[in-house]
């Protein structure tokens, strides 16, 4: 396996498929593709990928936490969102196709947007969630703005899975340097990622009895469910 990711995937996930999210506070970055080359990136990216990836997350920014109609942010995957086709065709060819089917399946995603411009600007703060094409072009600018407390979160998967969001610094084992900051916020968005799952359950298990109008019928009454009235 090529990281903790794919592996509990693979161990926990019953056939579902899990999405790699690394979060601070309202900072959301997940990847469409994970550990892979640099140089398998553009064949390993399909429209279909991008489609898969983005509906784990847009699901997981509802049920994971609470965000009724969340706003994703895209990113490109050549510089300058490929200026038109000058610098990469991914954009055009990929990226943006898979955007639009999904704003047609009702999800609100914007871009494609360069990395670096996007992050530069702070335009981050405006979006819900932001999906990268890579491994580092997500976690680059989300480590140097949340390395001590940002969290790890396997979204997708039927278990609730955080951890730190940074290695395991055998380098500075038994010191006494080593912070504590982001093993604890990762206990804190497993358990706020527990009980938000638990009240969309609730709120989800009952909802209300369907309400239509018979097109068959003149009248004007409305009709809840099929309630007969001679039997009330």
């Amino acid at each position: 396996f090529p990281g903790h990711t794919e592996y509990i995937e693979e161990r926990v996930g019953n056939g579902q498929k899990a999405l790699m999210i690394l979060l601070k506070d309202d900072f959301r970055v997940a990847l469409v593709t994970g550990h892979v080359p640099v140089s398998e990136i553009s064949k390993d990216l399909t429209q279909e990928l991008i489609m898969e990836k983005m509906t784990i997350f847009h699901r997981s920014l509802k049920q994971d936490f609470g965000i009724d109609n969340p706003r994703i942010a895209v990113f490109s995957l050549n510089p300058h969102a490929g200026d038109c086709g000058l610098i990469g065709s991914e954009e055009q060819t990929v990226i943006i196709p898979a955007m639009e089917e999904m704003i047609k399946r009702g999800v609100q995603c914007f871009g494609p947007y360069p990395a670096d411009g996007f992050m530069g600007s702070g335009n981050y703060r405006y979006f819900d969630g932001i999906l990268a094409m890579y491994h580092d072009q997500g976690l680059a600018p989300f480590k140097a703005l949340a390395m001590d407390d940002g969290v790890n979160f396997t979204a997708g998967l039927p278990i609730v899975r955080t951890s730190p969001a940074h290695g395991t610094a055998y380098d500075i084992a038994g010191q006494g340097v080593a912070s504590e900051d982001s093993f604890r916020q990762a206990i804190y968005v497993a358990l706020d990622v527990f009980r938000n799952r638990c009240i969309e359950k609730e709120i989800s298990a009952h909802p209300l009895r369907k309400q239509y109008y018979e097109k068959r019928d003149d009248s004007d009454k409305l009709k809840l469910d099929t309630v007969d009235e001679e039997q009330i």
